[in-house]
């Protein structure tokens, strides 16, 4: 926040000079030359806003040089560098987790008195010892309100905050946080512009900030309007309604509904789509130039130097802070998760938000279901071969094997350590007994039997997930463009075999077949936010804190699979998941293909119960991460308003409701605070700037002004 002399102007919060001393009021700390102060308060102030901000920085001009180096750099690099931005294990805290396991059992002894339990808990992890820090806090309990002008927080919502104050508080100087704010700042506004022309939305909290903070530069924010409220009452149940009907049931394949008549045509690396008139469609798309402008941009970016050394810094602070958040208030969101009847991890909604329908089963549902196909449907043509058709029977007889004989151990689809960066015998493990025949007609749509024993297995998955209630998942189906008629063929076989379940949302993907120049563009969708495959994403994202920082401010939803990358390329104590959810970033735990990973019929809760072991995960990291896949899902707003509550798309703490979530308002009120705290030091950063340039030639036209006369 900006502070004013005695004499009214306002002076830049980045300069501002702060006095050194050591207090402990609730959570005040000092850190070298920084205030650790506990604040009641939501971070910055609304600005009003300016005309035209200069974006320019000294990197401009050189945005394609460097990004062509840096495109022949990555060309030349076949195998995976280690990440310079790893970080040490954490050191033994034997003594801190006993006192934490104490406190829990004085909690959970008798919740009733849960204030007098918080208190000597807080009382028994700060101390205030000196009789400065008895001062400090007498200074605090004194300082008027006008220094907290944001909204006062419900009491049982308040919770022990920890910000910084002083000179420099970012850990850089002025300058080069003026050059990495400006730069930030011109990266969200870029994906602002893609996400607007694909029709998908933007982070609310970062739009507000770009718009409020920096109004020169109106975005097209279509899809940040408000959204009609939700009919769902807050009382409602946490099931969605079930239509008694199915939603296939009235369709017939061979009525589907008429093509428009609409044509499409290539300009230019670009497909233009037109009506049966020969008019073309008013489509919105990027210019070439324009992109590629932007590509090299980013790219240049994120090898900036200074800018990289800014990113690290800020996302050191965010890992150290939520350690801190975490030391000070995991009781008090212990005592919260408690507090709620009926709920817990078990049943709040998770979505497996990265999954293939190829490969959604486990081993032994589909030995299973081989076995029952081979007695069901023996002499059932399933194959043809040079114009001759082969039975169920023949095709095992020709592999010289029986029902009996299969085993799970014969199917051999499961990665071993024999896959660890061999992609290729990876991808050969999904024919079963190594016949590629057999993947062509048990887990293929498009084939002789038209995908029949495609869709039974599906729907025994479906069958499955419905049982368990709380459990979804987004499928995966790939479009290949090899065939004008591969669209019609994959609804088709979806209409006919009725492959449909509330607990299942469809998704239709294009895989990348194309070099590492798009690597961040995989497996984009329509969701929430572009939603990135963890398989080579994260990875990067480890070795560019410059992205990694841009992530957590866009909240760009990241889907990782531990296990699956534990068996294909990085094994799991330097898989970054614990890093990103303690700094913020949108991540959520995925299956990718439960048929090679997987043991049991909940593959999801695998993934959950290795990686609570592993890492060390609380109650209420577990919940987050559920609430993170709800959101970041493609799931329809009504379906997550019943889910998450009627006010999930509201910011901070308002949006959520623990009845169904599970998750505490402290740990939302915290993301949301701190991610306040970020996109306050960028936007105030830029916006100061322009304020002392507007001053400054304000003050030459005073000066100009008597020489005239």
């Amino acid at each position: 926040m900006s502070s004013k002399l005695p004499s009214g102007k306002p002076t830049s919060p980045f300069r501002k000079r702060g006095s050194l001393q050591y207090t402990a009021s609730g959570v005040d700390l000092r850190v070298g030359r920084h205030l650790l102060t506990s604040q009641y308060s939501l971070p910055g102030n609304p600005v009003t806003k300016h005309g035209h901000i200069d974006l320019r920085t000294s990197m401009d001009g050189k945005y394609k040089e460097i990004a062509e180096e840096l495109f022949s750099r990555s060309l030349t690099e076949s195998e995976m560098r280690s990440a310079p931005y790893e970080f040490p294990e954490e050191s033994p805290i034997e003594q801190l987790e006993e006192r934490r396991h104490r406190l829990e059992r004085q909690i959970s002894q008798d919740i009733k008195f849960e204030p007098d339990i918080l208190l000597r808990a807080k009382q028994d992890l700060m101390k205030t010892d000196s009789a400065t820090d008895l001062e400090y806090m007498k200074e605090q309990s004194q300082a008027p309100k006008e220094l907290y002008p944001e909204r006062e927080l419900v009491p049982e919502r308040e919770y022990q905050r920890v910000t910084i104050t002083g000179e420099e508080k970012c850990g850089v100087p002025f300058t080069d946080l003026l050059d990495a704010a400006k730069c930030v700042v011109k990266a969200l506004f870029i994906r602002e512009k893609y996400i607007s022309l694909s029709m998908q939305s933007f982070c609310r909290t970062t739009a507000r900030y770009l718009q409020e903070q920096l109004g020169g530069q109106p975005l097209d924010l279509n899809t940040f309007e408000e959204m009609p409220e939700s009919s769902v009452s807050a009382n409602a149940t946490v099931h969605p309604p079930v239509s008694e009907t199915h939603p296939y049931e009235v369709l017939d394949p061979a009525n589907m509904p008429p093509g428009l008549s609409y044509t499409c045509k290539m300009v230019d690396g670009v497909v233009h789509v037109y009506t049966h008139n020969s008019s073309e469609l008013d489509l919105p798309y990027p210019d070439l130039q324009e992109y590629i402008a932007d590509m090299n941009m980013m790219m240049a970016l994120i090898i900036n130097g200074p800018v990289k050394s800014f990113c690290y810094r800020r996302l050191q602070y965010l890992s150290s802070k939520f350690q801190m958040h975490i030391l000070l208030n995991e009781m008090k969101e212990l005592a919260a998760q408690k507090k709620v009847p009926h709920r817990d991890f078990y049943n709040i909604r998770k979505v497996d938000t990265h999954i293939h329908a190829s490969s959604c089963m486990n081993q032994k549902h589909l030995l299973r279901f081989i076995k029952r196909a081979m007695k069901k449907y023996p002499g059932e043509i399933v194959h043809v071969e040079q114009g001759r058709g082969q039975t169920l029977s023949e095709v095992f007889e020709s592999m010289n094997l029986t029902a009996f004989d299969l085993s799970v151990d014969t199917l051999d689809m499961h990665a071993d350590r024999n896959t660890f960066h061999r992609f290729d015998k990876f991808n050969s493990k999904y024919n079963p007994i190594g016949e590629s025949i057999l993947r062509e007609i048990f887990i293929k749509t498009d084939n002789h039997i038209e995908g029949k024993y495609f869709g039974h297995i599906i729907k025994e998955v479906m069958a499955d997930l419905e049982e368990s209630k709380y459990q979804n998942v987004e499928l995966r189906l790939s479009i290949y463009g090899r065939s004008r008629d591969e669209w019609d063929k994959l609804a088709q076989w979806a209409v006919k075999h009725k492959v449909y379940s509330d607990n299942v949302r469809w998704l239709v993907q294009v895989p990348r077949l194309l070099s590492n120049i798009l690597i961040f563009k995989t497996h984009c969708k329509q969701s929430r936010a572009y939603q990135s495959t963890q398989r080579e994403t994260f990875v990067y994202l480890l070795q560019a804190p410059v992205l990694q920082y841009l992530y957590y401010l866009a909240q760009i939803g990241i889907a990782m699979s531990p296990l699956s990358n534990n068996s294909l390329f990085l094994s799991y104590h330097r898989n970054p998941l614990p890093e990103y959810l303690s700094r913020g970033l949108m991540v959520s735990l995925s299956t990718d293909d439960p048929l090679q990973f997987h043991f049991t019929k909940e593959p999801l809760m695998e993934e959950y119960s290795i990686a609570a072991q592993v890492w060390k995960l609380s109650s209420c990291d577990m919940c987050e991460l559920s609430r993170n896949s709800v959101l970041m899902s493609g799931f329809s707003q009504q379906v997550k308003s019943y889910w998450l509550g009627p006010r999930y798309l509201k910011e901070g703490q308002e949006g959520n409701d623990i009845r169904r979530t599970n998750v505490p308002d402290i740990r939302v009120a915290y993301r949301f605070e701190t991610l306040c705290e970020e996109l306050n030091l960028i936007t105030q950063a830029v916006r100061s700037e322009e304020l002392e340039t507007i001053e400054e030639q304000g003050s030459l036209c005073k000066a100009a002004g008597p020489a005239r006369r």
